[in-house]
């Protein structure tokens, strides 16, 4: 039996599939002390994605000349300007980050570019039309959450709202693309688009009529029988201490096969989201779009508040329920050829932005309303008591287009925002860094480092600086 050794990292897998954590035991050798930085590492991980930049003008320098977009007062006290005067009430878990420019600008077509480059650090591999030779750094993450005991419904989880527009012709293609799987070909992820189908993944905490989760729940239950078993016919190859921390560990699974059928009902912080009638929205509409955007489905549109709020109340739900850890939301993407009838604007935004010639006040209009949703979506994660903090207090939440001018395609002011204290994030600040000199490469490092990521470089090697201090 001295020969006998068992890994760290050892699971105990059932017939099934179904596998199960070890509890650290002697026969593994010398326990690892956990770091500081482990017990404060991030938990959870947002990326929304506005489209087209902001409102903020700057001179050929990079300096900004006049803005709607960037706070005004200092460093620590922050004044929400124009554009963002919806986040006022959150300030205090925001941290502004002015001046970084986008890494991959200049490497490809300007707008995909900028969606592509965004989470990878990376240029487009050949040109217009390509995709990314990194992973996005939420896959990254999800691989490394994926190592931990908790299994997870969904590894990560991408959501958009009135997705692929224009010429992408409800496609994926390199205009809407933004996460990229973490499988060595980096292929591009296609969001989930149709709200009544996210629903779904909420049926186990809602009643069942069917039988259908009774069945599940008897299966389950006779998957931890079959791990009892296997666990019984390890202790006996264990010392004594081994033993009883074995069996305190049995102890737990069996609580849970007790306590099935409460969980799938879910709790006080983890339940189904109100149910939402989304009828005249189709989510697909994308696929009878034109180029220029000339094809408008107006009862779609018109929806796209409703449906974008729905959405991001099942986003919160899911990570509450720790169905995922890592989530994606896109509102549309980049060519963003859809109307605003809510707003009385009835061309769309890429009209705005360049098409019809730059026009600034609605361009500000269109803005202040997504900060509207920034607002709804952030103050949402702090209503989620995860026992003594929020959850948007253990999360980092990242806010980002694919470039900062709408009206000239520039990437050397970036609009982005992050939320939350993941990782000791420290957020009610506005940081100004000098045009020009640091990237957004820098922060997706810095990004992952609050995650326990050591890793000091991401992306194209030449566009790394170093990571950012943000704790």
């Amino acid at each position: 039996m001295r020969n006998f050794r068992l890994s760290r990292r050892a699971m105990l897998r059932g017939a099934t599939g179904v596998a199960i954590a070890l509890p650290w035991l002697e026969i593994m050798g010398h326990e690892k002390t956990a770091s500081a930085q482990s017990v404060t590492t991030a938990k959870r991980y947002l990326t929304v994605f506005q489209p087209g930049g902001t409102v903020t003008f700057t001179d050929q320098n990079g300096t900004v000349a006049s803005d709607r977009f960037w706070p005004t007062g200092t460093t620590d006290a922050p004044v929400m300007n124009t554009i963002n005067k919806p986040l006022a009430a959150i300030q205090k878990k925001l941290l502004f980050l002015q001046g970084l420019k986008m890494g991959p600008a200049s490497t490809g077509e300007q707008h995909q570019e900028g969606i592509v480059g965004l989470l990878t650090g990376s240029k487009q591999l050949n040109g217009a039309d390509t995709y990314s030779g990194y992973a996005s750094i939420d896959q990254v993450l999800a691989n490394r959450f994926a190592t931990a005991a908790t299994p997870y419904t969904q590894p990560t989880l991408e959501m958009a709202v009135r997705w692929a527009t224009g010429k992408s012709h409800g496609r994926l293609s390199a205009i809407n693309s933004l996460n990229f799987a973490y499988d060595g070909k980096h292929s591009p992820i296609e969001p989930r688009i149709d709200p009544q189908q996210i629903f779904k993944m909420f049926a186990n905490l809602t009643p069942d009529t069917s039988g259908a989760r009774a069945i599940e729940t008897a299966r389950t239950k006779s998957v931890l029988d079959l791990l009892d078993k296997r666990y019984t016919k390890l202790a006996a190859r264990l010392g004594a201490a081994d033993k009883l921390k074995l069996q305190e560990h049995l102890d737990k699974i069996r609580k849970i096969e007790l306590n099935l059928d409460t969980i799938v009902q879910g709790t006080s912080v983890c339940k189904a989201p109100t149910a939402v009638d989304t009828k005249g929205y189709n989510p697909s509409t994308g696929l009878q779009s034109s180029n220029d955007g000339s094809i408008v489905d107006t009862s779609t549109d018109a929806l796209i508040p409703k449906v974008g709020q729905f959405m991001m109340d099942m986003m919160v739900m899911a990570m509450a329920c720790d169905l995922t850890r890592v989530g994606t939301f896109q509102w549309t993407d980049t060519e963003a050829k859809h109307t605003f009838p809510w707003l009385n604007l009835n061309s769309h935004h890429h009209f705005y932005q360049h098409d019809g010639g730059f026009r600034p006040e609605e361009c500000t209009k269109i803005d202040t309303w997504y900060a509207e949703q920034h607002a709804y979506l952030l103050q949402a994660m702090d209503k989620v008591d995860m026992g003594g903090h929020t959850l948007l207090d253990e999360s980092v939440v990242f806010f980002g287009s694919e470039l900062s001018h709408p009206g000239n395609h520039r990437k050397d002011n970036m609009p982005f925002i992050l939320a939350g204290n993941g990782g000791g994030l420290k957020t009610g600040r506005h940081l100004k860094f000098p045009a020009g000199q640091r990237t957004s490469n820098d922060l997706l490092v810095a990004i992952l480092n609050l995650f326990g990521d050591p890793r000091t470089t991401y992306g194209e090697p030449g566009f790394n600086h170093g990571a950012l201090s943000l704790t």
